[in-house]
């Protein structure tokens, strides 16, 4: 029979599992199937211990690894914005502009001409509110 402490302690780590690989595989289809089949667990019940554990949800978490992705493309001097939204997990130039303008404050564009210090920088803020 497991405890409760026991089976907080599992969804922990399948939490943390599953955060592992989105980060080492951001750059795959990361579909919801397989993402619960890496935590070993239904759908439904990884996006519930996902978010419990982890503060959001899978699709955010997913969005945002890729962002941070993209942002590292760009400040190491990638020049096809297209190119890396489309690796990002976006269909189109335009789309991705807004979302990486809504979570860096500046265009892709904008983000590639600044500083690498200030680029890490903003990369890392964001990091750290998650």
């Amino acid at each position: 029979m497991t405890t409760d402490k026991q089976t907080a302690c599992t969804s922990y780590e399948r939490s943390k599992r599953v955060q592992d690989y989105i980060r080492s595989h951001s750059d795959e289809p990361l579909t919801r199937e397989v993402l619960a089949a890496v935590a070993g667990c239904s759908v439904p019940h990884l996006h519930r211990i996902f978010t419990a554990h982890i503060g959001e949800s899978l699709a955010d978490y997913v969005r945002q690894v890729r962002m941070e992705r993209a942002g590292r493309k760009l400040r190491m001097g990638a020049v096809d914005i297209t190119e890396v939204a489309l690796a990002a997990g976006y269909s189109t130039h335009a789309a991705f502009g807004k979302a990486f303008k809504k979570q860096f404050g500046f265009s892709p564009s904008e983000f590639r001409e600044l500083s690498c210090l200030t680029a890490t920088k903003i990369l890392m803020e964001t990091k750290g509110k998650r």
